[in-house]
């Protein structure tokens, strides 16, 4: 792949950067719901820039991945082999780089929702103190949002690659995602802070995502439009209840 200018007068170019971005703003779902909850742990005066400054650096590590294209696509080439394991692994399976960065990040996003939600339902002071915990350092909340895009990004742009064979494409639908992300991680995280039913979602959300990062690194596929539409019916059931339980306290006053 080289990086040149493509032929914008092309219409195959245009269907093929219009596929790509809708593909990365998808993709980019799960990473607005991690840094919406990820932020709302900082006072509300700095959640914005925490935000803004955490996709700008993440958009930064994409487009460098991108110059290095090469160097991604080789990190398919398995590097460790696990045996076969009766019935747990049938057939051995061989990892590579990029398998070992999904299951390192699914883990990551299982242990951090489960914390979470620790911490939602333990008592108001515990949370409190948690809370306070990390909110002292807007520095942790960056480098988790970075470190969490850091592991969507390889399996994006790995993706991207099938899809899109000119490098300065790829790079626009990166900027796009990432303008579309800057866009709507407020309003989000507005959302979730104001319903704490949302919240649990979201975080469950999050451990679901992090089980599927772990099966792909183990080289079982696993649906994500199953996955995302799960997520949609639960929002919509979710919106019905906080209409109704909306309506309740009217009718009560």
């Amino acid at each position: 792949m080289e990086l040149m200018l493509p032929d914008f007068a092309l219409p195959s170019v245009w269907i093929s950067l219009l596929t790509l971005c809708f593909l990365e703003i998808v993709l980019g779902i799960d990473n607005i719901i991690f840094i919406s909850i990820v932020s709302a742990k900082l006072p509300a005066q700095q959640q914005k820039r925490a935000r803004n400054i955490g996709l700008l650096l993440a958009m930064v590590f994409r487009l460098a991945l991108l110059l290095s294209i090469k160097w991604i696509i080789s990190m398919k080439d398995p590097i460790v082999t696990i045996p076969a394991m009766g019935d747990f692994f049938i057939h051995p399976i061989s990892l590579s780089i990029k398998d070992l960065i999904l299951i390192a990040g699914g883990i990551f996003l299982i242990v951090k929702s489960t914390m979470e939600i620790h911490h939602k339902i333990a008592d108001v002071e515990s949370a409190e103190k948690a809370s306070g915990k990390v909110a002292k350092s807007v520095g942790a909340v960056l480098f988790q949002i970075v470190l969490v895009d850091a592991v969507f990004s390889f399996d994006s742009i790995l993706t991207a690659v099938g899809l899109v064979e000119n490098v300065v494409v790829m790079m626009i639908a990166v900027i796009v995602s990432i303008g579309v992300m800057m866009l709507f991680a407020g309003p989000v995280t507005r959302i979730i802070n104001e319903q704490p039913t949302l919240q649990m979602l979201a975080l469950t959300f999050l451990i679901v995502i992090g089980v599927v990062l772990i099966a792909g690194g183990f080289h079982q596929e696993v649906s994500k439009s199953i996955i995302y539409s799960c997520l949609g019916f639960s929002l919509i059931v979710e919106f019905l209840n906080i209409r109704l339980r909306k309506k309740a306290v009217t009718e009560k006053q």
